[in-house]
């Protein structure tokens, strides 16, 4: 199934960071609500962005259609491409260009048709006799039934494929299939009760009906050789060996192996906190001392402030969100798609900005503050004259720190938890000490 799992991972995360981060370059219309229904005798003449319950486009969009929701139907036209992910996404018209749909249930009616390609993934996937596709099918799903024409080629990664159409060029099946998979059931058996549309039953494996009529090659991944209608290939035929001897079996590594990981882990987290710890205490020197006093001085404050910070990411996350997706939808309606873009531009550059903040927090500086508090405690009371040196005191507190964590991991003791946890007590103790520190550095700032 490497095959099958790498299409299908590629096409669900394309298509959703597509539909989650494309914004437009000029104006949009955009609606949301519970049903959203564009009539027949409408026109759009831009890009229309949708996140509704249920959607019906019967009109005609001189633009994108970039849509998400649980049911979507398009039985209108798209003059451009269309992006859509729900539940079920059905096309019984005409996208003039390239369709990128993914869902549980995807389907394809008698009169659709899409003038580009067609990228799908999801559970299953059918086109109906008399869809046709003018450029390429590329799929990864649990199950994809092609009763309509291709113009060109057909890439899929999935564990059941039946062919009933004309392709006009070349076909890579992906199905892995061998004499156990042969007999497993279709996916549709899983599927059908919990979605709104009635599901194809296609057999597992590779299967081209007597109808189909493949103009090129036709390659293929199973263990044995099927037997295809006469004719129905007009080019050449190859199998390929599916991998499936060492990919599905994993070797549970031994004892020795899993010492030899845990103890290159914990070599290589020491070396890179003690090197950012050094980093950090030569462009910041007065930085690290305040917050590392800090969580000394003021230990059970700094937990539960750490505990405040950590909730206050998050919150900041959502906020940021809302306001993004509040301020494109309002400026869009005004079709102000400049202040929109904008606006979304900015949403997500500052969400980047404030996860990758809260990474390095949390990864480094946190537990090179905690380190540096835990080394200069040691050495105060053992060496007064070390626990003043500028790295010394960091480098001994992150050591031993990142040992006793890791003590608590090793592979061979069932107490993993409590590494975690200890581990997650000291980002809170050092992400503490730093919103101390920061809201300190607010205070003493002078008004006006």
């Amino acid at each position: 199934m490497n095959h099958v799992q790498k299409i299908l991972s590629t096409f669900l995360m394309l298509t959703l960071l597509l539909l989650t981060f494309a914004i437009p370059v000029s104006a949009f219309e955009g609606r949301d609500g519970d049903k959203v229904v564009v009539a027949a005798d409408e026109v759009i003449d831009d890009d229309l962005y949708v996140g509704a319950n249920e959607f019906t486009l019967d009109g005609t969009v001189n633009g994108d259609v970039i849509v998400g929701g649980s049911i979507i139907i398009i039985n209108g036209t798209v003059n451009g491409d269309l992006w859509a992910a729900g539940q079920v996404v059905i096309l019984n018209g005409v996208v003039m260009d390239d369709a990128r749909i993914a869902g549980a249930g995807l389907q394809l009616g008698d009169d659709a048709q899409v003038g580009g390609d067609l990228l799908a993934a999801g559970a299953s996937l059918e086109t109906k006799a008399g869809s046709t596709v003018g450029n390429d099918v590329l799929v990864g799903a649990g199950q994809a039934l092609l009763a309509g024409d291709v113009e060109r080629d057909v890439l899929a990664g999935v564990g059941a494929l039946e062919l009933r159409g004309d392709i006009g060029r070349d076909v890579k099946a992906y199905v892995d299939q061998t004499q156990e998979t042969a007999s497993s059931p279709s996916p549709n058996i899983y599927m059908q009760q919990s979605i709104p549309m009635t599901l194809p039953s296609v057999p597992p494996g590779l299967t081209v009906a007597e109808s189909a009529q493949i103009s090129g090659d036709l390659v293929y991944s199973s263990t044995y050789d099927l037997i295809f209608p006469g004719g129905a290939v007009g080019g050449q035929v190859t199998r390929v060996e599916p991998e499936i001897s060492e990919g599905r079996v994993r070797v549970a590594p031994t004892p020795a192996q899993r010492t030899a990981t845990w103890a290159w882990d914990l070599l290589r987290t020491i070396v890179t906190l003690v090197l950012f710890g050094l980093l950090l205490g030569w462009l910041a020197p007065v930085f690290l001392d305040v917050t590392s006093s800090m969580i000394r001085a003021r230990t059970w404050p700094s937990l539960g402030w750490g505990a405040i910070a950590w909730a206050a990411f998050f919150f900041a996350l959502l906020l940021i969100v809302i306001v993004m997706i509040a301020g494109g939808i309002i400026f869009g309606v005004l079709t102000l798609g400049s202040i929109s873009g904008t606006i979304i531009w900015l949403g997500i550059l500052s969400l980047f900005a404030l996860v990758v903040l809260f990474l390095l927090a949390t990864a480094y500086v946190s537990k090179i503050i905690v380190g540096a508090a835990l080394g200069k405690w040691i050495l105060s009371r053992t060496n007064p004259t070390l626990a003043t040196h500028r790295f010394w005191p960091m480098i001994l507190g992150i050591t031993l720190l990142a040992i006793v964590i890791a003590l608590f991991r090793f592979p061979l003791l069932p107490l993993g938890f409590f590494g975690w946890l200890l581990n997650f007590a000291v980002v809170l103790f050092g992400l503490g000490a730093l919103w101390l520190w920061g809201r300190e550095r607010l205070s003493k700032q002078p008004a006006g």
